[in-house]
């Protein structure tokens, strides 16, 4: 309960502080957003530019494991999955703030399950990663994006976004390596690592293995 209690209150928190305490909106953030979306990236801070596209790889990442995890869970995790695409964290509190705690997979995989849980998706994952930081980190401007970050919205709401994504995957971590009976031991290691971490362990996580409901209802009950 205090899990849960404590993902609400950082949900409306984040709420509150995007509309009423963030830096205001400025002028031109919808053809900003719109040049982004479009790959029109003249005159576009390269950090802003690596930092926008980094937002479409953590919903994949999260999605690699939110898709698993809702086999168990009486909400449909599909849907907040999908919505994150579109606003981040803002879509994945509900769920963590909502769902149970599930360190078992029962059934078999779907076509999308085992993209998911491909080591393939975390490698391709990882690469476009390092592509986008190299090229932010090359060519970005620091000093515009600090001023940017101090006075722009969007440029705000999205770096802590970006900061709470990675904070938090750790929430769902612990019962994926239980899914995969992997050394809890090495937990700390993913997490201490920002972005890169979650993206080995898409790598080097073994894959799920499939249980049929069938043949668990045919076992005899323990005396």
């Amino acid at each position: 309960m205090v899990r849960k209690i404590a993902f609400g209150v950082l949900w409306l928190g984040f709420i509150v502080y995007a509309f009423f305490l963030a830096p205001p909106e400025q002028p031109g953030t919808f053809e900003l957003i719109k040049n982004l979306s479009s790959g029109q990236w003249q005159g576009v801070n390269p950090l802003v530019i690596a930092l926008f596209n980094l937002m479409g790889i953590w919903p994949l990442i999260y999605s690699a494991v939110v898709f698993i995890d809702g086999r168990g869970q009486k909400i449909p995790a599909w849907l907040f999955a999908i919505t994150s695409f579109a606003v981040g964290i803002f879509a994945l509190l509900p769920y963590l703030a909502l769902r149970e705690p599930n360190n078992k997979f029962v059934g078999k995989k779907n076509a999308l399950l085992k993209l998911l849980d491909s080591r393939v998706t975390g490698v391709v994952l990882t690469v476009a990663t390092v592509i986008l930081v190299a090229y932010g980190l090359r060519g970005g401007d620091w000093s515009s994006f600090v001023q940017q970050w101090q006075t722009n919205r969007f440029i705000n709401v999205m770096s802590l976004d970006f900061c709470l994504l990675s904070l938090l995957f750790p929430a769902l971590l612990g019962d994926d390596m239980a899914r995969r009976s992997w050394n809890p031991q090495f937990f700390w290691l993913i997490t201490l690592i920002p972005l890169f971490g979650p993206l080995i362990y898409l790598s080097v996580r073994p894959p799920l293995q499939e249980v049929d409901v069938e043949s668990i209802s045919k076992q005899p009950a323990a005396n």
